[in-house]
């Protein structure tokens, strides 16, 4: 009966530090050790620090703060701006074609780095002002980089595969494999809305002028295009193939997309002591803030396990009589709902412990499992009040644009995400192969 107190204090607790605007990292760990002690005594502090020498001994995070050096490095380079450019030219003539490049570029910068905010502030950066200069409606604008700056998360190699794999215990290499495609339909989705709306109503994506399409030639524009999508290419086989071939695993291959990224400033002449020492002092900032949600969160789940809480929802779920199905799509709701509240991480450890081991009773194949829960949380990243990319967006754009019309032009990208998630829920095949002939 005490324990049972313990965990709604612990939930309630919780959920209202985040209310009240506490960061998520000291929330949970702050909760954890507070109520250790109380219930305890002081010596459950060990408990504690042994935990965090744990996590901090993880060799697979390793990855996190040499993916964000690699984001960081490209977002410095240049490299996203010459290529979004040449896009701009080649399909600028189509109604809604700046956006269409929009979503190209995010995509391919999706897959050079694993974080949002450096995704979509680069993004945003780069493309706003042209959309908005060539009387693109602000709802699709702002929905259309939110949205894209966003598959960062998703698309390999991405932080929050990295931490979920090391959760439940899985290959990072066949998380990487399976999310590539959501994360291509992602794209594909986006692009096809952004298409059709614009031929309903060309008003909001107008197409670029002829006249100054006139100004650069067919030939300049396959030229410019191969000049700045190559190196960026590189950077993706460097990655990904070393990973995808056994030539190194996902940490490894961190490193090696670090050391490319490096190389391209230098080649791109953007190379400088300036540059390095803010690109190493972002990165260091990212990586703290996503370590210290890793200890919280794991401070949270062992005072949650060590109330028992798995095995009290565990008897739960068994008085209900639920299938193996329905645990399933629990989970995938609980994971949509509490991000509306919360941020990733803390939604991962408060989730997998509970549902990981009831999906091994149903022998789920625990890979399309969290790669379908992976494209429940990207949902996370747009819906208010918490939603990252939202507030990150609103630090670029102009002042006149309000949040309301954020908050509307993320909400038809919210439905394509909801939309590619019950495709890969329904037909799991369509991820699967990638890891099926092993």
């Amino acid at each position: 009966m005490i324990e049972d107190i313990f965990l709604i204090i612990m939930f309630v607790g919780l959920f209202a530090a985040l209310l009240t605007g506490h960061p998520m990292a000291f929330a949970m760990g702050g909760i954890a050790v507070l109520l250790s002690v109380i219930g305890w005594g002081p010596e459950s502090i060990s408990i504690f620090v042994n935990m965090v020498y744990t996590s901090m001994n993880n060799y697979t995070l390793i990855a996190i703060p040499l993916f964000v050096l690699m984001g960081n490095f490209l977002s410095y380079s240049g490299i996203a701006n010459g290529l979004f450019e040449s896009l701009r030219f080649s399909l600028g003539r189509l109604p809604g074609g700046l956006a269409i490049a929009v979503v190209i570029v995010s995509t391919i910068f999706a897959a050079t780095t694993g974080v949002v905010g450096a995704s979509v502030v680069t993004i945003g950066m780069l493309s706003i002002p042209v959309l908005l200069k060539y009387g693109y409606d602000q709802k699709l604008t702002t929905g259309v980089v939110a949205a894209g700056g966003t598959l960062g998360i998703l698309i390999p190699p991405s932080i929050m595969l990295v931490v979920m794999a090391s959760y439940a215990q899985v290959s990072v290499g066949d998380l990487f494999k399976t999310a590539i495609v959501p994360g291509l339909l992602l794209s594909l989705c986006y692009a096809i809305y952004v298409l059709f709306i614009c031929w309903k109503n060309p008003s909001l994506g107008p197409a670029i002028s002829k006249e100054e399409l006139a100004t650069v030639s067919t030939s300049e524009m396959i030229k410019n295009f191969i000049v700045s999508s190559v190196p960026m290419t590189l950077l993706i086989v460097a990655v990904l193939v070393t990973i995808y071939t056994g030539v190194a695993t996902p940490t490894e291959a961190s490193g090696v997309g670090a050391a490319v990224a490096l190389l391209l400033t230098i080649f791109y002449k953007q190379f400088n002591m300036k540059m390095l020492k803010e690109a190493v002092y972002d990165t260091a900032k990212t990586t703290a803030m996503v370590l210290f949600i890793i200890i919280g969160a794991d401070a949270f789940t062992s005072m949650f396990l060590g109330l028992n809480g798995d095995q009290t929802i565990h008897h739960i779920i068994e008085s209900l009589g639920l299938s193996g199905t329905a645990i399933f799509v629990a989970l995938i709701a609980a994971a949509f709902i509490l991000g509306i509240f919360m941020e990733w991480p803390g939604i991962v450890s408060i989730l997998f412990p509970i549902f990981i081991p009831l999906l091994k009773l149903y022998d789920f194949n625990l890979v399309w499992v969290i790669t379908c829960v992976a494209v429940a949380l990207q949902t996370s990243f747009l819906t208010p009040p918490v939603g990252g990319s939202l507030f990150y967006l609103k630090g670029i754009v102009p002042k006149e644009i309000k949040m309301g019309t954020i908050y509307r032009g993320v909400t038809p990208f919210v439905f394509i995400m909801l939309f590619v998630l019950v495709l890969i829920m329904v037909f799991p095949e369509l991820i699967m192969w990638m890891i099926d002939d092993q």
